[in-house]
C-alpha cells in the first residue's frame, strides 16, 4: 500500500511537526527539571559555592587569658608575635618558596615541606599555612623586604605568650607551645598554628585560659585580592587568673636554693592555699613558647640536674627522720605506747646479725617519746618501729596523705611509695623482713615522699588535723580531702616536740628560733647510698656529691592569725639542721617580718656543728 500523500504526491508533514515539538518538549521539560535542581533542590548548596568564590571567611584569634601573682602583678601576658604563612592558590613555586623560608628563617627544609603538607591536607587553598612563628623583627623586616618576590606568603599578627618571670615560675606556669596532630584531632577548635598550653597551669586550665575564636569575613574580587571586611562573630578572650602564690615569697624561695638542687613550700596551714613552690634548678618557658630548636630540647632533656623536672611533686626522696613525725603518730593512734615510757639509746641496737646504730655516737641516754622527737633519736624509733610493724606504719601513713597524689592542679605528680607486706611481695616477690621495719621506722628503706606532701602532713599537725588539697588558685575555697586520724590532744603532744625541737638546747633544729614567732620544726637526714667504710671516715666536705645525704627541714610558724607550714628538701645537703634550716628560716623571717637575708645567710652554717640529723 502506498503512504499517504497529499493532492500533489507530496508526504503529510503532521508527523515530523509532532516530532519536533515532542523533541522541543522533552528538552524544555528537562532543562526545566535541571533548572529545579539546580536553584531550588540545591540551590542554598551551590549560593554557597559561589559565595565562597567572593567570601573567605578566617579566624580572629582571641587573647589568652593573663594570670597574675597574688598581689596583682601580672605573671603572664599577651605580647605583639609575627608568624609566616603560606597561601596555596597565590604560590608560584611551592618548592623555592619554602626553600627560601627555610633560609630566613633557619628551619632545616625537610621539617618546612612537613608543615606544608600537614597543611596542605587540612587547609583550604585561600587558607594560610603557618610556616614558622614568633619571626624575630630582623628576619620579619627581610621578608617584606622581598614579598613582592615571593607571592603567597603572608605576615600574620597574633598574641604570643610572654612569661614575665622566666625561670621563676616556670614550674608552677609551664608553657605553651603549638598544637601537634593529637591535640588537633582531639579539639575541633585548634587548628595548625594554634598554641595550646603543654605543661603546669597552662596545661592544666587550658579550656579557661584559651577563649573563643572570633570569625571574620573578607570580601575579595575575581583576582583574590580583599575588597573589604566584615567581623561576623567577635574574639571572647580568656579568663585571667589569679593564683595564690605571693611573688617576694617565690623569690626567696628560689634565691636560698641559688647554686642548689632541691624545692622549697610554702603553705597556709588553714587553707592549703601555696604561697611558694619553688624548684630548683629550672629553665625559662619563654624559650619553649618562642619554639626550642632540637639541639636546645636535647640539652634540657639531658641535663644531669634534670631542670624540666618539678621536685616539689614529681620527685621522691626519702624523707629520712621526717617520718618520725608520722612515727610517733602512729604510735599516739594505735594507742600501744605510753608517750612517757622510756628507752635507752646507747648509740646503736643489734637485731639480728645487722647492727642499727643512731646518729648521735655514743646515743642520747633515756628518751621517751617527746625527746626523742627533739633529739631524733634513731635507737627510740627502731624499737618503736618494733612494735608497730610495717602494717600499721603503712596504713597510718597513707592515711595521712603519703603514697598518694595530693591532688593539686599540675600534671605529672607523683605518689610516692609507702611500703606494705603486701606492697613487697607483689612488687620483689619477697617477704618483709622484721629488720626492715627499723628502716623504715627513720624513714628510710624503701618509703619516699614528695616535698609538697611532707608540707600538707605539717599543716595537718597544726590545722586540726585536717588534709587540705595543696591549693594555687587565690580565689579556691579550701577542700577538705581527708583527716588524719589523732584526737587533738595527742596532736597536741606531736606539736609540742615540734615546737620544743626549736625552743630547747637539745632540739635539733634551734637555729630556727624566731622572736614573736611559735616555730615548730623536725630535722631529716635522708641516706643516699649505703655509706662504705671509707665513706664513713671522710669528712663531710669529702664525699663525692653524688653520695652526699639529702637535707630535710619540716617545720610551721605561727604568729597572729598568720599560720604557714614551709618544707625545705635540699639533695645531698648532707645535714637537715644546717643543709635546709637556713632556707627555712629565711622564709620566717620574710613572711613574719618582712626580712629579706643577706647574701651571707646561704652560706653562713659552714663550719658549724650540723645540730643532729
Amino acid at each position: 500500500m502506498s503512504r499517504l500523500s497529499d493532492s500533489t504526491g507530496q508526504e503529510d508533514p503532521k508527523g515530523g511537526l509532532l516530532l519536533l515539538y515532542g523533541l522541543v518538549l522533552g528538552l524544555f521539560c528537562l532543562f526545566v527539571v535541571r533548572f529545579w535542581f539546580l536553584q531550588v533542590l540545591k540551590g542554598d548548596y551551590y549560593l554557597g559555592k559561589s559565595r565562597e568564590n567572593r567570601l573567605r571567611q578566617s579566624s580572629i584569634y582571641a587573647p589568652r587569658g593573663l594570670i597574675r601573682e597574688r598581689a596583682g602583678d601580672i605573671l603572664v601576658s599577651n605580647e605583639p608575635a609575627y608568624a609566616l604563612g603560606l597561601v596555596r592558590e597565590e604560590c608560584v613555586n611551592v618548592e623555592k618558596t619554602l626553600r627560601q623560608v627555610s633560609q630566613w628563617t633557619g628551619t632545616d627544609y625537610d621539617r618546612m615541606m612537613e608543615i606544608y603538607k600537614r597543611g596542605k591536607r587540612k587547609l583550604k587553598p585561600f587558607e594560610p599555612i603557618i610556616l614558622s612563628q614568633d619571626i624575630p623583627f630582623e628576619v620579619l623586616a627581610q621578608i617584606e623586604a622581598n614579598s613582592l618576590r615571593w607571592p603567597g606568603l603572608e605576615i600574620i599578627t597574633r598574641r604570643g605568650r610572654h612569661y614575665k618571670q622566666g625561670v621563676l615560675m616556670a614550674h608552677v606556669l609551664g608553657y605553651v607551645a603549638e598544637a601537634n596532630e593529637e591535640e588537633m584531632e582531639k579539639d575541633s577548635d585548634l587548628a595548625m598554628g594554634d598554641t595550646v598550653g603543654k605543661q603546669g597551669l597552662e596545661y592544666v586550665l587550658e579550656k579557661r585560659l584559651r577563649g573563643v575564636k572570633g570569625v571574620r569575613q573578607v570580601e575579595v574580587d575575581a583576582t583574590g585580592r580583599p575588597m573589604g571586611e566584615t567581623v561576623v562573630q567577635p574574639a571572647r578572650p580568656g579568663e585571667d587568673i589569679t593564683l595564690s602564690i605571693d611573688l617576694k615569697t617565690q623569690q626567696l624561695g628560689m634565691e636560698m636554693l641559688k647554686g642548689k638542687t632541691g624545692a622549697v613550700v610554702v603553705m597556709e596551714a588553714d587553707t592549703g592555699r601555696l604561697m611558694a613552690l619553688v624548684s630548683a634548678p629550672s629553665f625559662d618557658s619563654n624559650a619553649f613558647a618562642a619554639g626550642l630548636s632540637t639541639e636546645d630540647w636535647r640539652k634540657l632533656r639531658d641535663d644531669e640536674a634534670h631542670p624540666l623536672q618539678n621536685r616539689a611533686i614529681q620527685s621522691v626522696y626519702p624523707p629520712g627522720s621526717v617520718f618520725k613525725l608520722v612515727m610517733a603518730s602512729t604510735a599516739l593512734a594505735e594507742g600501744i605506747i605510753n608517750p612517757k615510757e622510756t628507752v635507752h639509746c646507747t648509740g646503736e641496737i643489734t637485731y639480728g646479725t645487722h647492727l642499727f646504730r643512731c646518729w648521735k655516737k655514743g646515743g642520747h641516754g633515756t628518751m621517751n617519746m617527746h625527746d626523742a622527737l627533739v633529739q631524733s633519736c634513731d635507737v627510740y624509733f627502731y624499737r618503736l618501729g618494733e612494735k608497730l610493724g610495717v602494717d600499721r606504719i603503712s596504713r597510718f601513713a597513707k592515711q595521712a596523705g603519703f603514697g598518694g597524689l595530693t591532688g593539686i592542679d599540675l600534671p605529672h605528680e607523683k605518689a610516692g611509695i609507702i611500703p606494705s607486706r603486701e606492697w613487697k611481695l607483689k612488687r620483689f616477690g619477697e617477704r618483709w623482713t622484721g629488720g626492715e621495719n627499723l628502716n623504715l621506722a627513720i624513714g628510710q628503706g624503701y618509703t619516699v615522699v614528695s616535698p609538697l606532701q611532707v608540707a600538707r602532713f605539717v599543716a595537718a599537725l597544726v590545722n586540726g588535723g585536717k588534709m587540705l588539697k595543696p591549693a594555687l588558685l587565690a580565689n579556691e575555697p579550701p577542700t577538705l580531702k581527708g583527716q588524719i586520724p589523732l584526737a587533738p590532744e595527742k596532736l597536741a603532744l606531736v606539736r609540742q616536740a615540734m615546737i620544743d625541737t626549736v625552743e630547747t638546747p637539745q632540739g635539733t633544729a634551734k637555729r630556727l628560733a624566731t622572736p614573736g614567732v611559735v616555730v615548730g620544726a623536725k630535722t631529716g637526714t635522708a641516706q643516699v647510698v649505703r655509706l662504705t667504710d671509707k665513706l664513713k671516715e671522710m669528712k663531710d666536705e669529702q664525699i663525692p656529691y653524688k653520695f652526699r645525704d639529702h637535707a630535710w627541714m619540716a617545720a610551721f610558724g605561727e604568729k597572729g592569725d598568720k599560720r604557714y607550714a614551709v618544707v625545705a628538701m635540699v639533695e645531698h645537703g648532707i645535714h637537715g639542721a644546717s643543709g635546709a634550716g637556713p632556707v627555712v628560716k629565711a622564709m620566717f623571717d620574710y613572711l613574719f617580718d618582712g626580712k629579706w637575708p643577706s647574701g651571707v645567710l646561704a652560706t653562713e652554717t659552714q663550719g658549724q656543728d650540723p645540730g643532729g640529723d
